[in-house]
């Protein structure tokens, strides 16, 4: 009995110790600023990071330099790096254009991807994701910041969960900052977000994404009956390719949903509104969040922190079965009708009138 109780008490250890094992993960490009929090999430324990894919030797050295990283990590392209490292998941730095590339290299391979946001930059280029992922059985998930906002969720919770604001009726996302050259991205950077291919538009596409993220997911999924969108170029000097503001209006049986998208304001803003025919909520940032109902004062609301409050807790979660992407925030499910929605927004905006949704 003694020996027995032994073997359990080190089995129970032993399967502690690989659950709190971090993820293991490839990094395939480095020329997205958000790169940046992966490095400093290594250099926290928080994920073993198996190599680096990344051609730009000048943008390679910088972050070597930067991360004290060894020269072993780094691979000049991604397929030779998953020839010598097989990672739980690959996290994609690059252009948004590029992220089918990497799905077309992960996915024979067996091997599930995150993007950061948006998916793709075209409808065609989305499809064959979901394609190769529902061919070879893997995730590709999507990266937002606000995402991991718990007033985002908890703002959720009261509207789809508890009931507290009735049916929505007007869904108002503002997202936007002072733009991409005004508050310091870098060079790599941005040389594709102020491209019209390689990154698929300007504000419309860089901030018009969250907001067509969150009222998919608020509205249980479901896509748009149409789309229409009016953009400016209110600083060509600066970007003289890609527009630098947009308003989306995304119409729906019984509600409308209003997306601003700006790299025009004078500080840096990601909020969400929501207004129902029994009450109005407002998620003001990452944490705060009001309720009004009739008369009364907008009132503040005790936010709860999340289980998952990263991308790395949540992809933990997915891939070691604890965790069902399903219709979520990060789910292809949903990414697809994002990028269909901005797909429509461009057409809208060069056409001049509202694009229905097949």
């Amino acid at each position: 009995m003694g020996n027995f109780r032994i073997i359990l008490v080190l089995f129970l250890l032993l399967s502690a110790s690989l659950e709190a094992q971090p993820l293991k993960v490839v990094v395939a490009g480095l020329s997205h600023d958000h790169a940046h929090s992966i490095m400093q999430q290594w250099k926290r324990g928080e994920v073993v990071m198996l190599a680096v894919a990344e051609s730009n030797s000048a943008l390679r050295n910088r972050y070597q330099r930067q991360y004290q990283l060894p020269d072993s990590l780094f691979y000049p392209s991604l397929g030779e790096a998953l020839r010598k490292h097989k990672p739980e998941i690959v996290l994609a730095y690059n252009s948004i254009a590029e992220h089918r590339a990497v799905v077309e290299v992960c996915a024979p391979m067996g091997i599930s991807v995150m993007v950061e946001k948006p998916l793709a930059t075209t409808v065609s280029d989305a499809e064959r994701i979901a394609q190769l992922a529902a061919k070879h059985n893997i995730m590709v998930l999507t990266n937002y910041e606000t995402t991991w906002y718990p007033s985002v969720h908890q703002l959720y919770a009261m509207s789809n969960e508890q009931g507290m604001l009735g049916p929505i009726r007007k869904m108002v996302v503002h997202d936007g900052h002072q733009g991409p050259r005004e508050i310091g991205c870098s060079d790599e950077f941005l040389a594709w977000l102020t491209d019209p291919v390689l990154n698929g538009g300007g504000a419309l596409v860089d901030f018009g994404c969250y907001g067509a993220n969150l009222m998919t997911w608020l509205m249980a999924g479901k896509a748009p009956k149409a789309v229409m969108a009016v953009t400016k170029q209110i600083k060509p000097m600066a970007y003289p390719k890609v527009d630098d503001e947009a308003t989306i209006l995304l119409e729906y049986d019984d509600a409308t949903g209003i997306i601003e998208a700006s790299w025009n304001w004078p500080y840096g803003i990601k909020d969400l509104e929501v207004f129902g025919t029994k009450g109005y909520a407002h998620a003001l940032d990452g944490r705060g969040l009001q309720f009004k109902k009739e008369q009364m004062k907008p009132e503040p609301v005790a936010v709860a922190s999340l289980v998952y409050d990263s991308n790395l807790k949540y992809l933990e979660a997915i891939l070691r079965g604890q965790l069902r992407p399903a219709n979520d925030l990060s789910s292809l499910e949903n990414n697809l009708i994002v990028v269909r929605i901005l797909d429509a927004a461009r057409r809208s905006a060069k056409e001049g009138k509202k694009i229905p949704l097949r």
